[in-house]
Order: C-alpha cells, then structure tokens, then sequence
C-alpha cells in the first residue's frame, strides 16, 4: 500500500516570499537554457545540494521522464505524490508499479486518511458543490505540507499543455523555487521519450485520457482537443491551484 503522511492544515505552509528566492530562480533560470533534460536535471540538482530539493508527481507523462532520467543520472530525489482520494484506481496501481520499477523514495500526502474519512467531513460530491473547495482540501493543503520542508521542486508542466502554461520558465520562485525542465517539450517529444525507453505508463493513456487527474473530473479528449481538455470540462478552470501557490 502507498504510504501517506498528514496533519493539520496550517501545518507546512510555505514561507514568506523573499528577494533570494527570487534571484536565486532567475540565475538558475539563465542556466538551464540550452540543456539537455540530462544537464538540466544534474545542474539543478547541483544548485539544492543540500537536500532541499523534490520532484513534484502526479505520474504523469512528464513526471514519468523525470523520473526515468534522475534514475539514468543515479541522481535520487523524494517524490512527492498528493493522493486526493479521489484518483482512479488505474492510477495508484500506476503509481505503485512505478515505485517499484524505480525504487522512489516516495512521499504521499492526503487530507485524511480515507474517501470515505473525506467524505464524513466534507460530505459527498464536494467537487459538484464547492470546486473552489474541494481542490483548497483536497489538493493544495496537502501540497502546502507536502513542499514545507523543501527550497525547491521539479515539476513536469510544459509550455505545451494550455495558455496558462504558454510562458513557463525553466525556473521561477515564488518563494521556493520550481524548476520546469520540461516547458519546451511537446507532448510528442514526451510520449517519444516514454516508448523508446520503455517506461511504464498509465493504462488509462491509451483509453484516450490524455491528461488523468481526478476520477471524477476527467474525461477522456478527442485527438483534435488539446491535451488537457478532459479536465474539468465545462468549466473555464485550467489548474487544480496547486501551481498557483
């Protein structure tokens, strides 16, 4: 069984913003340009040599070549995984074989310890009722606690993926820094990665999910939509407000 870590709301958050973290991102930022993911990756991990540094996981396509190239690199970092409980089962089945294929130092967090826990607390369908909510519980508090003991995570977001991301930097700090070695890639440069070096993938990918996140609020997209429009349809959202922290 996945591991979990949880506690109270306030613990964990992030600290105050402050002009270091910003200069610190903007140089790290100027240093990635025009690397490999390989180089990318060594040279961040150079910059938290400390320790403080994550990768930030959802298993998804990106995440997933992260995680195969610091293992390539012999490079380990804590994996950090919001278990929302609410995912499909596909996808912690997915997460468990990854773990294992790669040997994570995986760290899970949850709002409470079960969806039914969730669910005597918040009540049913909570996402039908209050979206703004049932992210803020279900996601970005956990994500607060989560990244609390870190000065920086790996993401997988791309340029790619939706408008919002359209202006991603390789690295940005606001206060901890978020390295996004992947914002130039398209998803054909991801999906290329995963199939030549075979590395495991969600079975819910060729069901036509192009972007998994929570069971209840996606969907599988038609190959002419873009890659994450099976998330929240129907709606103008475009993050789960994890990335806006």
């Amino acid at each position: 069984m996945i591991g979990h870590a949880r506690g109270p709301a306030s613990q964990g958050s992030a600290p105050a913003p402050d002009g270091r973290h910003a200069a610190s991102a903007a140089a790290l930022n100027a240093r990635l340009e025009g690397r490999s993911l390989e180089d990318a990756l060594a040279t961040a991990a150079e910059a938290f040599d400390d320790g403080r540094l994550a990768v930030l996981s959802a298993f998804g396509p990106g995440s997933l070549v992260l995680i195969h190239a610091l293992h390539e690199l012999s490079v380990r970092l804590p994996v950090l995984f919001i278990d929302t409980l609410h995912h499909f089962p596909e996808t912690l089945q997915h997460v468990e074989r990854v773990r294992d294929r790669y040997d994570l130092d995986l760290r899970v967090f949850r709002a409470c310890d079960s969806r039914a826990e969730f669910e005597n607390h918040h009540g049913p369908r909570l996402w039908e009722r209050d979206l703004d909510r049932y992210h803020q519980i279900s996601k970005v508090e956990p994500f607060r606690r989560a990244i609390a003991d870190f000065d920086g995570w790996i993401t997988g977001r791309r340029r790619e993926q939706s408008d919002s991301r359209a202006d991603l930097p390789l690295a940005s700090g606001s206060p901890q820094i978020r390295v996004n070695p992947l914002a130039p890639w398209t998803r054909a440069d991801v999906w290329r990665f995963i199939l030549a070096r075979g590395v495991p993938y969600n079975p819910l990918h060729d069901c036509g999910y192009t972007s998994i996140g929570d069971q209840p609020l996606t969907s599988p997209a038609a190959d002419d939509e873009p890659e994450r429009a099976g998330r929240w349809r129907g709606s103008d959202r475009s993050e789960c407000g994890i990335h806006l922290q």
